[in-house]
């Protein structure tokens, strides 16, 4: 039986809605408010962003199409979904019909070029290429950001949640188990993301005392009855294994297994990089280590979620011992580990 909502959305008119995400995972987790604001508005949604989405994402039922890397193909892409939309909403192009999360040149004009009328940030001159654009507040907040754009097109105005409440597809978790079965992992599990892409403000985002930490965290995690598990992406396996070698690999985990992976562990321990936003959206025991990253930008969302930054010493990085106390408090065994 339907519920409720469910059966007053079936009932109303079609109300598409383009949408164009960001490019890195963090980014896209961060926007999840926004874009089920949207919905709850009554809003169908249709995303465009990275080829990953649409499994990162699966969990929520929305269309996920991969972007092109060419300005013609996203064009023709943009223009079959517009076509597309007319057919089912005769008002379509009548309204605000597309979205843009990102910031970018790019992102305004090629929905200016497919005929869409878009809503975006006022960045990069791109006024004259969006329907509507709004001035963006510099050094808030990345989820409220995106929240405040789409705010524009709801009628009830709500703050953003405290809590993302990450939907995950029920695959994922049946995906994640057959992998800890594969691996031989039965207890309680911590997961470590030493990872990061990118840098913040030309500065690397990974910690570079992670290998250490690993190292103690993997002896103290046996002493407990717990497992450490690494999972790299494409290109990692050879780093994972040589710096990060006390850890237990899962290999071949796609984008949805790992979401499976992160609901799964009693703590996760990430640089600051998407699956420890993905972990902190989940509501799951979260330590955030961060060296230049700015939290009240760009910080992990969610009360489960600990941020842990340099020391009072101005120590850019915080020390392997912070970061081990901070792990045996968070799950909850303050004593020294024993060996």
């Amino acid at each position: 039986m339907l519920s409720n909502e469910a059966s007053a959305r079936s009932r109303r008119p079609p109300r598409p809605l383009i949408v164009r995400i960001r490019n890195w995972i963090g980014d896209v987790v961060l926007g999840l408010p926004a874009l089920t604001a949207l919905e709850a508005e009554g809003y169908d949604l249709i995303l465009v962003g990275k080829r990953w989405a649409a499994h990162l994402l699966a969990g929520y039922g929305w269309p996920v199409h991969a972007k092109p890397g060419k300005l013609g193909e996203t064009v023709a892409l943009y223009k079959r979904l517009r076509a597309e939309c007319r057919a089912i909403d005769p008002a379509f192009d009548s309204r605000l019909n597309a979205v843009t999360l990102a910031t970018s040149f790019s992102s305004a004009l090629e929905f200016r070029l497919a005929g869409l009328k878009g809503l975006g940030y006022a960045t990069e001159a791109r006024s004259v290429l969006l329907k509507r654009t709004l001035p963006i507040v510099h050094g808030g907040h990345a989820l409220v950001s995106y929240y405040e754009l789409t705010q524009a097109l709801c009628s009830r105005k709500a703050p953003p949640p405290d809590e993302i409440a990450f939907k995950l597809a029920p695959r994922h978790r049946e995906d994640a188990a057959a992998l800890l079965a594969a691996a031989g992992i039965t207890q309680p599990y911590v997961l470590i993301c030493p990872f990061a892409g990118g840098t913040f403000e030309k500065l690397d985002k990974r910690w570079p005392a992670f290998a250490d930490y690993t190292r103690e965290l993997a002896a103290w995690c046996g002493a407990q009855g717990l497992r450490l598990i690494i999972v790299p992406g494409p290109g990692e396996d050879a780093v994972a294994r040589s710096d990060f070698a006390a850890a237990t690999p899962i290999l071949g985990a796609g984008m949805g297994a790992y979401n499976g992976l992160l609901d799964g562990a009693a703590l996760v321990v990430s640089n600051d990089t998407g699956p420890g936003h993905i972990a902190a959206a989940l509501g799951r025991p979260t330590l955030s280590v961060l060296g230049p990253t700015k939290p009240e930008q760009w910080g992990v969302w969610g009360g489960a979620a600990t941020i842990l930054r340099g020391g009072a010493d101005g120590a850019l990085w915080p020390s392997a011992a912070d970061v081990m106390g901070s792990t045996r408090r968070m799950l909850g065994r303050d004593a020294s580990p024993t060996h």
